[in-house]
């Protein structure tokens, strides 16, 4: 298989991976109290907002690479469904067109 086929999987490990790691750095300040988090739920779920705001703009300048790759796998997918689509209203075409004839034929000889 090509890279290619994998890059949606590729962009989305590499995206949680940056999230993972926002997270970690975001509990580390945390625990240094550098961040002042309070304790339980509401502190993680603080540090998982933190960990979000950061890595989304990271993600979106690191990953741009990854991104265009997927854009082209989703582009290439939906331009071979189209063309399958195509192809194969021109096959019904052809059998009916065919079917057709058979039938003209018979009952032209009737």
């Amino acid at each position: 298989m090509s890279t290619k086929s994998h890059a949606t999987l590729r962009y989305s490990a590499m995206r949680a991976s940056i999230f993972l790691a926002c997270f970690l750095i975001a509990l580390v300040l945390a625990h240094v109290k550098v961040i002042p988090v309070t304790a339980g739920a509401s502190g993680v779920f603080l540090l998982l907002m933190i960990a979000a705001l950061v890595s989304a703009p990271i993600s979106f300048v690191i990953l741009s690479k990854q991104r265009d790759a997927v854009s082209e796998q989703i582009t290439g997918g939906i331009a071979r469904r189209r063309a399958d689509k195509q192809s194969m209203s021109g096959r019904i075409a052809a059998q009916n067109a065919a079917e057709d004839a058979l039938d003209d034929a018979a009952r032209a000889q009737k």
